[in-house]
């Protein structure tokens, strides 16, 4: 792995993660009587159709038998997954303690996959950087709003936070032998079939506004389809550690986001969380000088 290319890997990580932070704000946009659960179904399957067309496009799938299905199946189940269980620990705890537990946990199982299951080494400056950022994701979290402790909410975003690790796990394995485009193609498009049954018996009328047309459009292109692309092109040469880790920018995003657009305040708990975060992403990002010989 060269440094160049490493590089370019930490910066379209961290893209993708500033573009997944834009996701709260443009549900806020959204009419009344959205359903989260029925937008995160949407938001898998118009990303996994842009993807799909993509790679079709440029004829990166190949032929399936060259496909390894069961990483393939389970990056897709893993997809799904993460939707479901955080949208449920969220919906049983809050969105603070869903928030902390769900993506702070990641960082920690992912790097722990990493080392087992890639041998990837956690160095100093990794274990620094995630200190900082999940150190800043609790302040942030929970600088606001009531707090719940119940059992199964924290247990569902644990699971969360450990199906986006496994998640991110799966596709280093698979980008090792195919395209990006046809990766996340394919892990997209089977993670909104898996996950297709929750519009089975919701209300969809809320679907028809243009605003909801544009919220749909927006969650699918930009944090699906163009985040995910990112995605796949750092992943390629970032460890998967690092990958779980800079995605931590997403939490801060959102919150800059809610000032900025949604005129949300902002006390000294959430500046110093969004402090911390940002202190962890420069200690990762950042790279040594060359030293002059």
């Amino acid at each position: 792995m060269t440094k160049q290319g490493s590089a370019a890997g930490v910066w379209f990580v961290l893209g993708a993660a500033l573009l997944w932070g834009t996701t709260g704000t443009a549900q806020a946009f959204a009419p009344s009587g959205f359903d989260p659960m029925v937008i995160g179904a949407l938001r898998l399957l118009v990303g996994g159709v842009a993807l799909l067309g993509l790679a079709l496009y440029r004829r990166e799938l190949g032929r399936l038998r060259d496909w390894n299905w069961l990483p393939l199946f389970l990056a897709a189940v893993f997809t799904a997954s993460y939707q479901l269980c955080f949208f449920a620990a969220v919906a049983r705890t809050g969105v603070a303690v869903g928030t902390i537990v769900g993506i702070g946990s990641a960082p920690v199982i992912g790097g722990f996959l990493g080392r087992v299951f890639r041998g990837e080494t956690l160095s100093r400056r990794w274990m620094i950087a995630t200190s900082l950022a999940i150190a800043g994701c609790s302040l942030l979290s929970l600088s606001g709003g009531d707090i719940a402790i119940d059992p199964v909410g924290i247990l569902l975003a644990v699971g969360a936070g450990a199906a986006y690790a496994a998640y991110t796990l799966m596709i280093k394995g698979l980008l090792e032998k195919h395209a990006p485009n046809a990766v996340m193609a394919l892990v997209v498009c089977l993670g909104a079939i898996l996950i297709s049954p929750v519009l089975v018996k919701c209300e969809l009328d809320w679907l028809l506004q243009p605003r909801s047309i544009g919220v749909v459009i927006h969650l699918g292109l930009a944090t699906m389809a163009l985040s995910y692309w990112l995605f796949a092109r750092g992943l390629q040469t970032v460890q998967v550690a690092t990958a779980v880790t800079l995605s931590l920018a997403e939490p801060m995003t959102a919150a800059t986001l809610g000032i900025v657009l949604l005129g949300e305040q902002l006390n000294a708990q959430a500046f110093t969380g969004i402090s911390l975060i940002f202190a962890g992403l420069v200690v990762l990002v950042a790279r040594r000088l060359p030293v002059r010989r």
